[in-house]
């Protein structure tokens, strides 16, 4: 998943990211509200993660704001503000979830996981074409049952043309799954990662293919 991190305290910030970028997800991490804002309209974010106590007020302010203009982007709440009260107040304005610090990792992932399964409608992490299935929460793949390692990039870019099976996934879409803000993305390191990807599905044996739509981005589908 990619997510958005609006924390300002660096340590914090810096533990948050590398408990999640360890397991597969892509972090875009700023400071303030405002920054918030327009790392928003960008629209490539699965859940936002927001502090409450920020340079520029208090993170409610933005979540109001998404909820008013009816963004519905899941957002869990990180904060040291955890009364019942808090909580409350944090809930009624829109919140999918509210965490106090400090916090356990593994809850906080299972959270994320719950929040955005719930936010795409998914009754199950798993997600399969023919005899290749992955966890779209864990990036877990297996192909006729064995279990499948990938690098992150390979498995961020499967989430995505697994998800949308047997449609085009245009190259911008693949792009904003697999890199962050931070990134330098070569002219051509999207396409190598599809076919190193596509090769490991081969040699896997798995029943579906990544397919090039020329000019435009790719498309798994199934063995006919």
């Amino acid at each position: 998943m990619r997510l958005l991190l609006v924390e300002d305290e660096p340590e914090m910030a810096a533990a948050i990211i590398t408990v999640l970028s360890k397991h597969g997800n892509i972090v875009d991490h700023v400071p303030t509200i405002e920054q918030g804002r327009e790392a928003l309209k960008e629209g490539v974010h699965e859940a936002v993660l927001l502090d409450r106590q920020l340079p520029d007020g208090d993170g409610m302010s933005l979540l109001s704001d998404m909820r008013r203009t009816g963004d519905t982007t899941p957002v869990i709440i990180l904060t040291a503000h955890d009364t019942s009260k808090d909580r409350v107040t944090g809930l009624d304005e829109g919140a999918d979830d509210y965490i106090g610090k400090p916090f356990v990792a593994e809850e906080l992932l299972a959270r994320i996981r719950a929040a955005a399964r719930r936010a795409s409608n998914y009754a199950s992490n798993i997600v399969s074409e023919g005899n290749l299935s992955m966890d779209i929460s864990t990036l877990q793949v297996l192909v006729g049952g064995t279990n499948l390692d990938l690098p992150r990039r390979e498995a961020l870019a499967l989430q995505i043309l697994i998800r949308r099976s047997g449609r085009t996934v245009m190259r911008p879409s693949l792009e904003e799954a697999v890199y962050g803000f931070a990134d330098e993305i070569q002219s051509n390191a999207l396409d190598s990662h599809i076919s190193r990807l596509r090769k490991r599905l081969a040699d896997a044996g798995a029943e579906a293919m990544i397919h090039t739509i020329r000019g435009v981005g790719y498309m798994l589908k199934g063995a006919e």
